[in-house]
C-alpha cells in the first residue's frame, strides 16, 4: 500500500479541504502583522507560500490535531479560534481515574500550530480543537522541500522563521520550568 497523501490525511480527520491558498495575500494586511511566522515576508512571498499551502475549515469543536497522532504537517490559522489542549495521565495509585485535561493557549489567527511535529516526525503533543468556525493553511513537510527547490528564498526564509518559533516556545517553556522551580 502507498503513502497516503496530506489531502487524505485531512480528509480522515474530517477537515473540509477547500483548495490551495492561492493569493493568501489577499486575506489582507493584518495577517502579515499578526503572524509571528509571516511578519518577514512581503505580499508576493506570502503569495508563493500561499500556493504551497492547502485550505482547510473546521467547525466548532472539530479537531485539527490530535494529540498521539503521527504529523507531517502544521496549520497557520487563518481565521478562527483554536484551543490547545494537553492530557495528562492519572497518579499511578489511580489508573481507572480520567485524563486530566490542561489548557496549554488559545491560539487566534495567525498562530502557527503543528510545526514540531512536522519536522521531527514524533507524535503531536497536544490537541487542537476549533472554539469558533477555524479556516487554516496547511503546509506539509514535503511542500517545504518542493518551495527550497523552486523558491529558495521563500523556502529559506520559511524554515529561518519556524526555527525562530520554535526557539521562542523553548525559551518561554525554559522560563515557566524556571519559575515553577522556584516555587517548590
Amino acid at each position: 500500500m502507498g503513502a497516503i497523501s496530506l489531502e487524505e490525511k485531512l480528509a480522515q480527520a474530517g477537515l473540509e479541504l477547500l483548495g490551495s491558498c492561492q493569493k493568501m495575500s489577499g486575506r489582507g494586511p493584518g495577517l502579515l502583522t499578526h503572524s509571528a511566522l509571516l511578519e518577514d515576508f512581503t505580499p508576493q512571498e506570502l503569495d508563493v507560500l500561499g500556493e504551497a499551502m492547502l485550505l482547510i475549515r473546521a467547525q466548532p469543536g472539530q479537531v485539527l490535531i490530535s494529540e498521539g497522532d503521527e504529523g507531517d504537517w502544521m496549520l497557520l490559522l487563518l481565521s478562527g479560534t483554536v484551543d490547545v489542549t494537553k492530557a495528562t495521565p492519572p497518579a499511578g495509585d489511580e489508573p481507572d481515574a480520567p485524563d486530566t485535561l490542561s489548557r496549554l493557549s488559545v491560539a487566534t489567527e495567525g498562530a502557527a500550530l503543528g510545526e514540531m511535529s512536522m519536522f521531527d516526525r514524533d507524535v503531536r503533543y497536544a490537541t487542537c480543537t476549533a472554539i469558533d468556525t477555524v479556516e487554516a493553511a496547511v503546509l506539509g513537510r514535503a511542500a517545504i522541500g518542493q518551495l527550497i527547490r523552486q523558491h529558495p528564498g521563500v523556502g529559506a526564509k520559511l524554515v529561518v522563521k519556524i526555527t525562530q518559533l520554535l526557539a521562542q516556545r523553548l525559551r518561554n517553556t525554559s522560563n515557566r520550568l524556571v519559575r515553577l522551580l522556584q516555587k517548590a
